[in-house]
């Protein structure tokens, strides 16, 4: 479908100032492989400093608040994550689906927020083991995905992020069958909502421990259009190889 790659790092509770020079070297890893998207989604107090250093890579959020304004302690709207330099925000990643409790409903109302307020969004679904050991995981992440889906989902704003909670930082993997499975699964559900020529150009991303080993076989699957990847993108050593393979 020629979708461009795109290769984003999210470094979680992660990073002080002095990982700015990682972010630097990842730039300069993304400036090697220009066919490839890359960024870093970044914990906020980086960002402004981050987005001076980064070079070829993009700097994104890890999350944004539904609302522009108001008495949310604590929460940045998507305008103040823009304003610090953030061009991307990650919505709907599972560690805050189960740690912050949000909903589909949650997640859909942030990603509108962050288009609103000039960002692109990578939207993020997937399943628990119990779900995956049932033989569901195709029609429960499908679902989860139609629920949170954005009004006015496109392919210019918004890619998708597959992400096995039971793999996230686990080491652990599904077969490659598995992985094409669902994204398939995930792009047949997307046409049903958004049209079958929008979906074919919507980005999704496999999430869930890619790294340097297994990112070129994970990426050569057809509906793999790339990777939210945890620890290794925290540094420049550990993500470029995965920046490569994506090449």
């Amino acid at each position: 479908m020629g979708r461009r790659k795109l290769v984003v790092g999210n470094w979680k509770m992660n990073g002080l100032r002095a990982q700015l020079g990682e972010v630097e070297a990842i730039g300069a890893a993304a400036a090697a492989h220009p066919s490839v998207e890359v960024g870093l989604c970044l914990p906020a107090t980086l960002i402004a400093s981050a987005q001076a250093v980064s070079g070829a890579a993009f700097v994104g959020a890890q999350d944004c608040h539904m609302k522009d304004s108001g008495a949310h302690t604590g929460c940045l709207s998507a305008a103040m994550l823009a304003e610090a330099g953030a061009s991307w925000t990650i919505v709907g990643h599972s560690e805050r689906r189960q740690d912050q409790g949000e909903s589909d409903a949650d997640v859909a109302a942030k990603a509108l927020a962050a288009k609103a307020a000039g960002l692109k969004v990578i939207l993020c679904v997937g399943e628990s083991l119990d779900v995956r050991d049932a033989g569901n995981a195709e029609a429960v992440v499908s679902a989860q995905l139609l629920a949170s889906l954005p009004d006015g989902a496109a392919a210019d704003w918004l890619a998708i992020a597959y992400e096995p909670i039971w793999a996230i930082g686990t080491g652990r993997i599904p077969t490659m069958e598995a992985v094409e499975a669902m994204h398939r699964a995930l792009r047949t559900a997307l046409g049903g909502r958004i049209g079958a020529a929008d979906a074919g150009g919507m980005r999704i991303l496999y999430g869930g421990s890619m790294n340097g080993d297994n990112a070129a076989e994970l990426m050569a699957i057809e509906d793999v259009d790339g990777g939210l990847v945890g620890g290794a993108s925290l540094t420049a050593a550990k993500f470029a190889p995965v920046i490569a393979a994506a090449g």
